[in-house]
């Protein structure tokens, strides 16, 4: 009983240091100045604690919006697919199991994700995320562009009258003569006599590291260019970001260029005139078999050097081709008015729904193409457009509808073919559906027709498409629709589609599908 009444006094006085200490730094933190940028409360309780989703921005939301496009249908551009198919997201039974999404918990959060859909063209599931974003913060686009768009400001000084003379002076003096910005022809022809160089030693008193290319002339330097455009023309031209003798070979080195041109691989020997199999993928029949043979072909490839086509280089550029290390994709969005519910209040009236849908083009080097319709994103489709895949489901009569390729039970067969030009004659087996006498873009030589197989055996879907631009850096990455017409094999008749919420078709790389089949 003696200790327990001596710890009494001992225990009342800890606590009451323990009490002041605590009073003590209190005071000194509401003493503290508030920082500029603190909000103050409508309240005086604290606002409830908010996690903190901190996140990378990925690279596609990262980037600046492009420039404002020529056209209206030019707000979607080809996209590069490096990542491998998703896992699947079809169960057992048959049914869609959706992949897994973030949880989005702030205005922020919501806004980054409605800007990801409207990259990928889904403008309805894009506008519910933005109402949300601003409903939960009106000001959600300014903390968006805090976050991935911060500005660092620089205190200047407001420059004098004496120092901006001061300034002038010496930057004309010590200057001289403003630089002379070349042409590119010149500036590539400046570089003829340059010599491939070695790196210089990272510090001093080192040995340079060894540069074997340096010691090669340049009649060894063309034929490893050479083969390194018989891998992939895109790596070949990339070189030219090596160093200047690089990039004076890669722009006038002709021989390799015109290997490229005349070549299936890349070039125009894959690009077919004339029909070189059945919408069915079989072998035509020899009365319906191309005319044409691959020295014809080539023959009239050199003849468009050096008119209309100054270069071998420039017309690979140039000249209509398709591309097979990808698929054309068409996002289409419209918009329909939706059943009006009596169980619950809508303001307007009935519901808007905005529908969103992809169509697909894929080319084969052999003539072939497959077509697909779907609500699918491209993520999910791009890496199953092929024709194994196609053949597994067509077979399989619905066996396969829990792999994540079930898509292609939708697709359909087709083959495509490139106009011969204006030079070029149809024969009325390719003429197709009757058109006006004044109309002959059809001649054009980037002109595509693809035909497909339809929703019934007796039907065929016919798509006239042409060969277009969009953007400066890549060519023949967009396909604008010409014409959709549906032909009754057993009426012979042809029906007209009406284009009113088509779009067209950009190209996206794909990188399983390598160089193209």
């Amino acid at each position: 009983m003696e200790e327990s009444n001596g710890l009494g006094p001992e225990l009342e006085s800890f606590r009451q240091q323990w009490l002041s200490e605590v009073r003590t730094k209190r005071g000194e933190q509401s003493t503290q100045p508030q920082p500029r940028n603190s909000v103050p409360s409508a309240s005086t309780a604290p606002p409830p604690p908010r996690k903190s989703m901190a996140r990378r921005p990925s690279p596609a939301k990262s980037r600046k919006a492009p420039l404002a496009a020529e056209e209206e249908d030019e707000y979607l551009h080809g996209r590069s697919f490096d990542d491998g198919p998703e896992p699947s997201g079809n169960t057992i039974d048959g049914s869609v199991r959706m992949p897994p999404q973030r949880e989005l918990v702030s205005a922020l959060d919501h806004y980054e994700e409605a800007m990801e859909k409207e990259a990928l063209g889904n403008m309805g599931d894009s506008l519910k995320l933005y109402r949300k974003a601003y409903r939960m913060d009106h000001g959600v686009h300014r903390r968006y562009r805090e976050k991935h768009f911060p500005q660092h400001k620089q205190p200047q000084s407001a420059p004098t009258a004496s120092s901006t003379q001061i300034t002038s002076t010496d930057a004309t003096s010590a200057g001289g003569d403003a630089p002379v910005v070349l042409p590119i022809k010149d500036l590539i022809a400046s570089f003829a006599g340059l010599q491939i160089e070695a790196a210089p030693p990272e510090t001093d008193g080192t040995p340079p590291a060894p540069c074997p290319l340096s010691c090669l002339p340049s009649e060894l330097l063309v034929h490893i260019m050479q083969d390194v455009a018989a891998l992939d023309v895109g790596d070949f031209a990339r070189l030219s970001l090596v160093c200047k003798p690089l990039a004076y070979l890669v722009a006038t080195e002709e021989r390799t260029w015109r290997h490229v041109c005349l070549g299936a691989r890349f070039g125009f020997a894959a690009m077919h005139r004339r029909w070189s199999k059945t919408v069915e993928w079989e072998a035509l029949d020899e009365d319906d078999g191309p005319a044409g043979t691959t020295t014809e072909d080539a023959a009239a490839t050199a003849s468009l050097v050096p008119v209309p086509y100054a270069s071998w280089r420039a017309m690979f550029r140039g000249r209509p081709r398709i591309r097979f290390n990808g698929c054309y994709i068409s996002t289409v969005n419209y918009v329909r008015s939706g059943q009006a519910s009596t169980n619950q209040a809508t303001w307007g009236g009935a519901p808007i729904h905005i529908v969103t849908y992809y169509r697909y083009l894929r080319f084969f080097r052999d003539g072939t193409a497959i077509s697909l319709l779907t609500t699918l994103e491209p993520t999910h489709v791009v890496h199953h457009l092929t024709g194994d895949l196609l053949r597994l489901h067509r077979d399989s009569d619905n066996a396969h509808a829990h792999l994540p390729s079930a898509a292609m039970q939708r697709a359909y067969k087709g083959r495509w073919r490139l106009s011969p030009g204006a030079g070029g004659d149809m024969d009325a087996e390719q003429a197709g559906p009757p058109r006006a006498e004044d109309d002959d873009e059809q001649l054009r030589e980037g002109d595509v027709t693809v035909e497909t197989e339809g929703v019934d055996p007796k039907y065929m879907f016919r798509m006239d498409l042409s060969l277009r631009t969009a953007g400066k850096a890549a060519r023949n990455n967009k396909l604008v629709w010409r014409s959709f017409f549906s032909y009754n094999r057993l009426t012979d008749d042809w029906a007209e589609f009406t284009l009113k919420h088509d779009k067209a078709f950009f190209f996206s790389r794909v990188r399983s599908y390598g160089v193209g089949e």
